[in-house]
């Protein structure tokens, strides 16, 4: 089907609720009726003085009269293919808030589905624990473990489990809905089990960057996802929903459908959903409790309808219907690539502009804090800083820009490689800007590398930018020192698995370290690579408040006993916020579901080290002298650092040498 086929398949949940009611078909879940969905061009469906919705466009699709019985299938079962960082915390958070629905999520390895069975999760997510545990173990099972603050359950969730008090253990257990759960979360190696008692299957697998054949260094390497999809034709024996999670190309859904058609049972028939994950990680619960948007591509097909209106009903369990929308298939694949590459331009811009400011003498953080103000702009992913990293900017941008040279639009995908060149530029020059403090030479010299993950609140070091930083420091024969809160240290090895000719220099140079005053004792310079908290040295630090425009139209929305939390601007900071910051749905979730995420709750009782902020004038007693430190978050106050007699070179700002000298002149002939 044509792509100018599909363009009225534009949907809304909120334009069918009371609609759709059906005999043959049990009532279900959180919208109360069977759910149906209309198209009206792209447009929310306006009512009828009876309250009907009005289908004036709905007759290029389907008669509305047949519309108007269209009913679909509740999910009792779910099966998500892919356990990593996508798939596991959405299949976590979809079984919380459906206790009624069994989700199982399946992974080939056998080592990961061990840790997500185990008390140590493969991966770090605030407030990812208490759900994991909540939903695998259940209430009850979790409770009779008796830790009293042990390592399985976060002290908190174990506090409020075992309370003396009888009150507070009843208004945690009601907040939850469930006194005493069932387990309703899975994991397993079992794929062809998991396939074949699903209604619903998550597809939730890497799609790599190609690094052979054609349109290797951008294209996507769909690989992993069409196996999935194999899997799914050789072990399903009933009617599927086959929904793409992973980030893919236009017209993926279609080549899904060709496999599974083609390879499928007899008699057994899928219906093919897009439905793009939007997560930052970090933030990927407070992300997934309290979205955006939840979008739902689908065919313009009554099939397609009622296969939506199936995964919109899970969704809806605790999404506000006005935020769940459905609209055509190459529209929601193309969305998640658009929105990533957006987010990643801005990003490149704010950088780009980085690079004047130190050339000029402007302050990078004040530039941005006048930008962000216009209500056009806004304040959001505005904070300069080594580059994006992470997953899925560069390999998002690089498959649009595939897709553009694919489609002929040279100049289309020039423009979006050029967001992606100028973010390893900012890499190479904050590396040069080292470098030349040191007159050239870093030999036997020793570096302190402060943050190892792409950002901060994630264990995630996929293209961050410390790894190709730390190979050229140690290329240099620079003693590299790294420290980081949350990587574990055999991932840092990994990263630096495959280099080649640097894996001696790697070897010989550098060494991890399970402090931030190992790494910086007897060092000549400090990098500051990922913002975590307690690097900073700043009184304050909060984020900028959302502006009027961006902020919810309904103040209430998060219920009546909402803490959502929205900061006014901080003068140290300039009101800029960082690159990972959400509004603190974290606050709310606490509020409604009882429980917190591990780092805060340890915080408040004075039991996590990582928390507390480094002292900085015991850092200046072990270093050499004269003593960098390189700040490529702008999360240190370098007033401060220069009264402990350190040099302070910043993004975004003029170097020591330069802020001596008449900026003036550039601008005088």
């Amino acid at each position: 089907m044509g792509m100018t086929a599909l363009t009225n398949g534009h949907l809304r949940m909120a334009d069918c609720r009371g609609h759709c009611r059906s005999a043959s078909t049990p009532t279900a879940g959180s919208l109360g009726q069977q759910s149906r969905i209309a198209s009206n061009g792209g447009t929310r469906l306006p009512n009828t003085a009876e309250g009907q919705a009005n289908f004036k466009s709905a007759h290029e699709l389907l008669q509305s009269d047949q519309l108007l019985e269209i009913s679909h299938k509740r999910v009792s079962k779910i099966a998500c293919i892919g356990a990593g960082y996508v798939g596991a915390p959405t299949s976590a958070v979809i079984a919380f808030k459906n206790p009624e629905v069994d989700v199982t999520t399946v992974d080939l390895n056998a080592q990961r589905i061990a840790a997500w069975n185990s008390a140590s999760l493969p991966i770090y997510e605030p407030g990812l624990d208490e759900i994991v545990f909540i939903s695998r173990d259940g209430l009850k099972q979790t409770q009779s473990l008796g830790l009293n603050g042990g390592s399985t359950v976060p002290s908190r969730l174990n506090n409020l489990l075992t309370a003396n008090d009888d009150k507070d253990r009843q208004v945690f257990l009601s907040s939850l809905g469930h006194r005493g759960r069932r387990p309703n979360l899975f994991f397993s190696t079992d794929v062809r089990t998991a396939v074949e008692e699903a209604d619903l299957i998550l597809i939730s697998v890497n799609t790599p960057t190609k690094l052979h054949g054609l349109g290797r260094g951008s294209a996507p390497d769909l690989g992993y996802f069409e196996a999935a999809a194999r899997s799914i034709a050789l072990f399903a024996t009933t009617d599927k929903i086959v929904v793409e999670k992973s980030t893919v190309p236009c017209g993926t859904a279609e080549s899904i459908r060709k496999i599974l058609e083609t390879n499928g049972r007899p008699g057994v028939q899928f219906e093919i959903l897009s439905n793009p994950e939007f997560l930052a990680e970090g933030t990927a619960v407070s992300d997934l409790l309290d979205p955006d948007r939840i979008l739902i591509g689908s065919l313009s097909t009554p099939a397609g309808y009622r296969a939506a209106a199936s995964l919109a009903e899970i969704y809806a369990s605790w999404v506000p219907e006005d935020r769940i929308i459905t609209m055509n298939l190459w529209s929601s694949e193309l969305s998640k690539l658009a929105a990533n590459a957006l987010l990643a331009q801005r990003i490149s811009s704010v950088n780009a502009l980085s690079a004047i400011c130190e050339k000029t003498g402007a302050n990078i953080d004040e530039v941005s804090y006048a930008c962000g103000l216009d209500s056009r702009i806004g304040p959001r992913m505005l904070k300069a800083g080594p580059g994006f990293g992470g997953s899925c900017f560069k390999k998002d941008i690089l498959s649009l820009v595939y897709i553009c040279e694919s489609l002929h639009l040279y100049e289309v995908a020039s423009y979006w490689k050029s967001v992606v060149t100028i973010n390893e530029y900012q890499k190479d020059r904050f590396a040069k800007r080292i470098i030349a403090c040191f007159y050239n030479t870093l030999t036997r010299k020793k570096i302190a590398v402060l943050g190892f993950a792409y950002k901060k609140d994630t264990g995630d070091t996929r293209e961050s930018a410390a790894i190709e930083l730390v190979r050229l420091l140690a290329a240099e024969k620079a003693k590299v020192a790294i420290y980081d809160p949350a990587v574990k240290e055999e991932q840092i090895w990994i990263e630096f698995g495959n280099d080649g000719e640097l894996s001696g220099a790697i070897k010989e140079n550098v060494e991890l370290c399970r402090s931030a005053y190992e790494a910086c004792f007897a060092a000549h310079a400090v990098v500051i690579l990922t913002e975590w908290e307690e690097f900073s040295n700043k009184t304050s630090d909060l984020p900028m408040a959302r502006t009027p425009a961006l902020a919810p139209k309904d103040p209430n929305r998060h219920g009546p006993n909402s803490s959502r939390t929205v900061s006014i601007p901080s003068k140290s900071v300039n009101g800029v916020c960082h690159q990972s910051e959400k509004t603190n749905v974290a606050d709310s979730f606490v509020a409604s579901n009882g429980i917190a995420h591990p780092k805060t709750t340890a915080a408040a009782n004075g039991n996590d080290e990582n928390q507390k902020r480094l002292d900085w004038r015991r850092i200046a007693m072990g270093m050499e002298k004269p003593m960098y430190v390189f700040d490529s978050r702008n999360l240190l106050d370098p007033v401060k650092l220069e009264k402990l007699g350190f040099r302070v070179e910043a993004i975004g700002r003029a170097s020591n040498h330069d802020r001596q000298s008449d900026h003036s002149s550039v601008f005088i002939d």
